[in-house]
Parts: C-alpha cells; sequence; structure tokens
C-alpha cells in the first residue's frame, strides 16, 4: 500500500510546498496526523476555520442541506443563497451580493466591476500595492505587488500599478486619467500582518471621491471576526466606506465559498453600481450553491450568539501580549489586530537551512503546534475565533520551544 506522500509525488501536480505531515481529522482548534499525533492548529486553514475544526452546528447544517438540495445552477432562486445575501448586506451596507468559490474569484470579480465602470469614460487601470496578495488567477496575480506570483507567467494582464502600501502620495502620483480603481487590503496577510493606517483609508476614500474612482477592499483574509469586526476595517476606521469588498476564507468555516458586496450608493447614468454587472456580465457554476451558504448563514449565526467578535478581541490582545511577553532575540516585533498576528523575526547571523520562518514553523509543528509563514521571516498566528484562554497559553509556550530550539547564535537585528 502506498503512502500519502507516494500518492501526492505520483499524482498531485507539486503547486505546493507542502509540510510532511498527513492530517486525518480535527475538531475544534486541534487536529490529529495519521500516526494519532495531536496538534493545536493555530493557522487554521489559513484564516478560513473562524470555529474551528467540525464545528456540529456547521456539520448539522451543510448535513441538512445536503439533504434537502445540493445544487440547481444560478438559473433558479434558493433560499439560502437569498438569506446568506440578505445578511451581508446588513452587515455590510446597502448594496447586492454576488456568490463564488474562492477569494481569488470574489477579486477577480471586483476587478471586472471596476473595468466596467471605467468602460464608459476610457478608464481601465486599477492601483494596488506592494506585498499584497489577490489571488492566483492571471488576473488577480497581475493586480497582486509580489513578484514571486507572477515568475514565468507572462505577459500579465496590463492595468495595474503598484505602489507603496499606505502612501497617500504615490497613489495620488500613481492615478491618471485612465485609472478607475484603488485596490487595497485594509490589512495586507500574505505580507505579512501589515496594517494600513486610518489616515491612509480615509485618504483612499477622499481620492477616489475626488477623481471619480471606485475604492475596493480586499478583506478575503481580514474580514468576517477576524479583527473582531464582521467589517474587517472597522478595527482601523469604520466611518469609511468602500464600494466594493471581496470576501472568503472565514465565510463558510472551510466550505467553499466566496462573495463580493457592491454598493448601491454610486450611480452613473446606467444605474447604480450594484446593478452595473448585469445578466450575462459575469457568472459561475457552482457559486452560491444552497449548501455552501447554508454553511455560510450558520457561520455567521454562530460568530453572533456564541459572541466570538468579543472573543476575537480579547484573546487577541491576550495572544499579541503574551508573544510580546516572551522577550525573545529572535522577535523584533509583533502586528496583531483581533486574531491576526503577525510575528516579525530576526534573521540569523549564520545561515539556517532554511528562512528564519519556515525554520520556526517547522521547529513548531515537531512540537505540536501549527502556525503560517508568511514571506521569509514572519509567522503568523490565524487561531479560531472561538480560540480560548488555556489554549493561546499553551500556543505561546510551544512557540517559545519553537525559538529557543534555534542555534544559539545571535539573530542580527
Amino acid at each position: 500500500m502506498t503512502t500519502l506522500a507516494e500518492d501526492y509525488s505520483h499524482f498531485v501536480i507539486p503547486t505546493y510546498g507542502r509540510f510532511d505531515l498527513d492530517l486525518a481529522s480535527g475538531s475544534g482548534s486541534r487536529v490529529i496526523d495519521a500516526a494519532g499525533r495531536e496538534y493545536l492548529d493555530f493557522g487554521a486553514g489559513i484564516a478560513v476555520c473562524s470555529l474551528g475544526h467540525a464545528h456540529p452546528g456547521v456539520t448539522e447544517a451543510i448535513s441538512t442541506q445536503a439533504a434537502t438540495l445540493v445544487h440547481t445552477s444560478n438559473l433558479y432562486r434558493t433560499r439560502p443563497q437569498a438569506e446568506l445575501a440578505h445578511r451581508l448586506v446588513e452587515l455590510t451596507g446597502p448594496g447586492k451580493i454576488f456568490f463564488c468559490n474562492s477569494g481569488a474569484e470574489a477579486n477577480e470579480g471586483l476587478i471586472k466591476l471596476a473595468r466596467r465602470y471605467g468602460s464608459a469614460s476610457g478608464r481601465h487601470r486599477m492601483i494596488t500595492f506592494h506585498g499584497s496578495f489577490h489571488g492566483r488567477t492571471m488576473a488577480c496575480i497581475s493586480a497582486t505587488g509580489q513578484d514571486k506570483v507572477k515568475k514565468d507567467f507572462g505577459p500579465l494582464l496590463d492595468g495595474f500599478a503598484h505602489v507603496p502600501f499606505g502612501s497617500l502620495d504615490a497613489v495620488r502620483e500613481a492615478a491618471g486619467g485612465d485609472t478607475v480603481a484603488v485596490l487595497v487590503e485594509p490589512i495586507q496577510g500574505e505580507g505579512g500582518i501589515h496594517v494600513a493606517s486610518p489616515e491612509f483609508l480615509r485618504g483612499l476614500r477622499e481620492l477616489c471621491d475626488e477623481r471619480d474612482m471606485l475604492l475596493l477592499f480586499d478583506e478575503v483574509q481580514c474580514g468576517l471576526g477576524r479583527t473582531g469586526h464582521l467589517r474587517g476595517w472597522d478595527a482601523i476606521a469604520p466611518d469609511v466606506r468602500p464600494d466594493g469588498v471581496s470576501w472568503a476564507k472565514g465565510i463558510a468555516n472551510g466550505f467553499p465559498l466566496g462573495a463580493f458586496w457592491v454598493g448601491s450608493e454610486r450611480v452613473d447614468a446606467r444605474g447604480p453600481l450594484c446593478d452595473l454587472l448585469g445578466p450575462g456580465s459575469h457568472g459561475t457554476t457552482y457559486g452560491g450553491n444552497p449548501v455552501a451558504c447554508a454553511a455560510g448563514l450558520k457561520v455567521l449565526e454562530v460568530i453572533e450568539s456564541e459572541r466570538l467578535l468579543e472573543n476575537a478581541l480579547s484573546m487577541g490582545a491576550l495572544l499579541a501580549e503574551s508573544l510580546r511577553g516572551l522577550s525573545s532575540p529572535w522577535i523584533s516585533e509583533v502586528r496583531a489586530v483581533g486574531l491576526m498576528i503577525g510575528v516579525q523575526l530576526n534573521t540569523p547571523s549564520q545561515a539556517l537551512p532554511k528562512p528564519i520562518a519556515m525554520e520556526v514553523v517547522l521547529r513548531a509543528m515537531g512540537g505540536g503546534l501549527l502556525v503560517i509563514p508568511a514571506g521569509e521571516t514572519v509567522v503568523r498566528f490565524l487561531p479560531p475565533l472561538n480560540t480560548t484562554r488555556s489554549e493561546i497559553s499553551e500556543a505561546v509556550e510551544k512557540f517559545r520551544a519553537a525559538l529557543d530550539s534555534l542555534p544559539a547564535d545571535s539573530p542580527s537585528v
């Protein structure tokens, strides 16, 4: 009988540098590998399993809906899609929702929205930011401000200008007569947990209003509770209203679902912005199917009924404070908003087999803790929103042990 590693090597395209770990089951903040060893999962599927693994409420919602109606296509109406769209509009603002299957698809939809909005005036360019990550489609890697995702995939889609994150002056300079939108992560996730300032988000809104440009928020990683707010940007500048927002990851606790919201306040000769993508302009086969929407509805219900926004704020503050309290020479900074936390590591003075973030992640995994690297020098903590004080204490101790296991040379600051 072949091993999982052998089957992956023989039959799965090697697009991922997978860890040498075969996961078999999970419950709450814990996962168990094929050998029966338990791990504390503070990556949560990269910010996906907001309620932890195998949450009984989500399991029941999926099972009940799967026994009723799984798929109809979007040629017909179904109750779960309508109810989830209604709920998302209630929490975001007046507008409408498009459902898809992933964050990349959600951002692709926002890019198409921006291009259609600009078509009447001959504008198509979009401003995005260094360090950003928007997905793996051709449009999304073109929008992403990281060269590593673009290598060998040229020519890229034209029409994206990348400027320094947080610089209003750079945005203003880059915004020419053919610019139609700004796409920004209020908190850069894959870029290493970098948080926009309130002044930056407010300045973007003012500039977009001045020049009739759309302000679009990529909240695929930071949205729907991870910051302690359902609207992730509320943790930074709650007075700012974007024109569009993309979501995925935590929206359905691991069941494939993405979505984007488009506001109704902006209106041109063609009508409200939220009606601009009319029949035939955009579509998806599986997006918004009844089972995915039932899962999404249950996630929002549990976040509210179990007061998980409050828990994300309090436990996030505890986790960030505890990590800072390690006072390790390897830690240069801890950046945190709610339960979205990045530990910036100092680089070693002598070369290690792997970049420092990967070394620490592997050592933490060896000690029973799963965390996620972001680039070469940042380790992300993205635990479920219902994580507990005792789990945080356990995670911090395991992380301390991982840092202490590094070679005894002094890191470079």
